[in-house]
């Protein structure tokens, strides 16, 4: 197994980097190959559409004239780079950090707490084949909406939720967005995603980029332990994202 990868794992899953301590990492490697839901075996097979070696970097570029972007934060980056993978018109996704004061900051900053970063996906799409509005409506239900300062098993504001907006027509679009999510919401408690101006977006480390489709199996793993899709289904019901 690849070290890297398995420490990286490990400590997500640890009190240190701030993930809730699994101790199923002792049955791991006998028995989550064979667990793995339907969708994570298309995954396997499928290549991703986010960034990888030079081409993260380069995300933090002026797009192409014809060409958008969006930035959402709902936690872990690993499982907000695949929902919208799956968005027709969305050219690429990348994780990385956003929202704090630090510059170029690393994943052990961030995850430690302090830099005001959140962890986030900026997504480049073509707005003559998706929208903006789609996105936030794959944002919504792939979030828990009712917290500021976590997501599931992730603990801190360097997971926060929180809608970044480019311009004031998405500030628009994602306030009136928010507006109909609290109107028609399955659950009682309120919606607290901030929305807010967009600031320096830093791609992460490239061991971060893609991770869903080049490490699956470590992917879905965390997934399932740290109750991501669960919670996601006690809130959204039939509408959750996975």
């Amino acid at each position: 197994m690849n070290k890297m990868n398995d420490s990286l794992c490990s400590k997500r899953l640890s009190g240190k980097g701030r993930r809730v301590r699994q101790w199923m990492m002792l049955v791991f490697a006998s028995s989550c190959l064979t667990a793995l839901p339907a969708q994570a075996q298309t995954q396997v097979q499928t290549e991703a559409k986010g960034p990888s070696g030079p081409t993260a970097q380069a995300a933090a570029q002026p797009l192409p004239d014809g060409l958008a972007q969006a930035i959402f934060a709902g936690g872990c980056f690993w499982c907000m780079e695949a929902p919208f993978d799956q968005v027709e018109g969305v050219l690429s996704t990348t994780s990385g950090y956003t929202g704090g004061t630090v510059t170029n900051p690393t994943y052990e900053q961030v995850s430690a707490g302090g830099t005001g970063h959140t962890e986030a996906v900026r997504i480049v799409f073509d707005p003559q084949k998706t929208s903006f509005e789609k996105l936030l409506q794959v944002y919504w239900r792939n979030v828990d909406p009712t917290v500021n300062d976590r997501q599931f098993c992730d603990v801190g504001t360097q997971y926060r939720p929180e809608i970044f907006y480019m311009d004031p027509k998405q500030k628009e679009a994602a306030e009136r967005s928010k507006s109909e999510q609290a109107r028609t919401k399955p659950f009682k408690a309120d919606i607290v995603v901030a929305i807010t101006p967009a600031t320096e977006f830093w791609p992460a480390e490239e061991y971060h980029q893609n991770y869903a489709a080049k490490n699956p199996v470590r992917y879905w793993f965390y997934r399932r332990s740290c109750g991501r899709d669960a919670r996601l289904k006690e809130l959204w019901g039939e509408q959750a994202g996975h």
